[in-house]
């Protein structure tokens, strides 16, 4: 190439992700295997007399019934409510199931839970044409294979795409092209952004923040003054801006997963139920590394958001998912109580033994419809 001859730019790949999130999984499953469940409302986890919800149906859910919620609340908002004990070696299986199906379009699978994961469909794997026939042949699959439905959002980042796969539960598919983000994100609720819990909520209302154009609206720095470090995210968010990629889980240092609540929890049963949910998804990820490691980190954030974190170390491996936990909660029970309430939980296995790593090229692929 001569000296003055240009380069030629190239304009960077658009993103293709899709978050598929299923449908009240754990309570599905259940009326699935029963059909007297079917059409009923129903509450995995705890009993009539004490307990916490793990998960609500959607027949429960219109009662007001949702996960973490003590049980004798449950019953006073639906008293007609079925519990039901959880199988969690029957959810994982399907889980496995499910993931086998993702796999299958793309090795760029980001899981979350259980139930719900990130795909990276940038390249189109079968020649499908577009993200949406993609996500629509996955759902397909889905409920055809395990007899469960799926909702789907698809979008050009995972931000979006979370909060897509939300706007037509159950059993909904929701695309957001890239010039359509903007709006879409403007038009929403700020309660319904991911992290945005009910106190943060409360405090943009009290400010005159209600929609996700409200907050577009207030200039930087008046978002740093109000929220701190949390500002940068927000200011992204209602421009529907994310640029994280979609990460495999691979073996690395750390291995883990954290989740923010509706509500603070303050109840300790409450809170061992919510841990023991977020050492699940945890464990998902650390099967599927392959890894092993002999150190677990307990996160905790507080309603106002001071966030502490406690470690133990062993001299061997952690080698399954009820010892994770147990030492989880021994770590959880020393900060309690937490009358404050909480308003996020994680857990984390590092001291990895081994290093299987992969190298992760950032390959370009050709573009593909949304």
């Amino acid at each position: 190439m001569a000296d003055d001859e240009p380069s030629v730019q190239h304009p960077p790949v658009q993103r293709k992700v899709i978050h598929v999130d299923m449908d009240a999984f754990y309570a599905s499953v259940e009326q699935r295997d029963d059909p007297a469940l079917r059409g009923r409302p129903v509450a995995v986890g705890g009993s009539r007399a004490r307990g916490v919800v793990a998960a609500a149906s959607y027949e429960a859910r219109a009662f007001g019934v949702r996960s973490a919620m003590p049980s004798v609340t449950a019953i006073r908002r639906c008293p007609d409510l079925v519990f039901v004990r959880p199988r969690f070696d029957v959810y994982s299986g399907i889980s496995r199931q499910i993931r086998a199906i993702f796999a299958d379009y793309t090795d760029a699978i980001e899981p979350l839970s259980l139930d719900e994961a990130y795909l990276d469909v940038t390249e189109d794997r079968h020649g499908l044409g577009s993200a949406r026939a993609i996500a629509e042949q996955i759902r397909a699959r889905i409920r055809a294979e395990t007899g469960l439905t799926a909702s789907a959002g698809v979008s050009y980042n995972k931000f979006i795409a979370k909060l897509a796969s939300d706007q037509n539960k159950p059993d909904g598919l929701c695309v957001i092209p890239p010039h359509k983000g903007a709006a879409f994100v403007a038009s929403l609720p700020v309660k319904r952004f991911h992290g945005v819990g009910p106190v943060t909520a409360a405090k943009m209302e009290r400010l005159g923040i209600l929609t996700g154009a409200d907050l577009r609206d207030r200039p930087l720095a008046f978002l740093q003054a109000h929220f701190g470090s949390y500002a940068d995210y927000l200011f992204r968010a209602a421009r529907g801006e994310d640029h994280r990629p979609v990460r495999s889980h691979r073996q690395s240092k750390s291995v883990g997963a954290e989740r923010t609540f509706e509500t603070n929890l303050s109840a300790r049963d409450a809170l061992h139920a919510a841990l023991a949910r977020v050492a699940e998804a945890a464990w998902v990820r650390i099967d599927r590394s392959g890894t092993r490691g002999r150190t677990v980190t307990l996160k905790l954030r507080h309603s106002d958001f001071r966030t502490i974190t406690r470690a133990r170390s062993f001299p061997v491996a952690i080698t399954d998912q009820a010892a994770f936990l147990a030492i989880g909660i021994e770590l959880l029970d020393a900060q309690l109580p937490v009358p404050d309430g909480v308003r996020l939980l994680g857990l984390t296995l590092s001291g990895i033994i081994g290093d299987n790593d992969d190298d992760d090229p950032d390959e370009a692929q050709p573009s593909l419809p949304l």
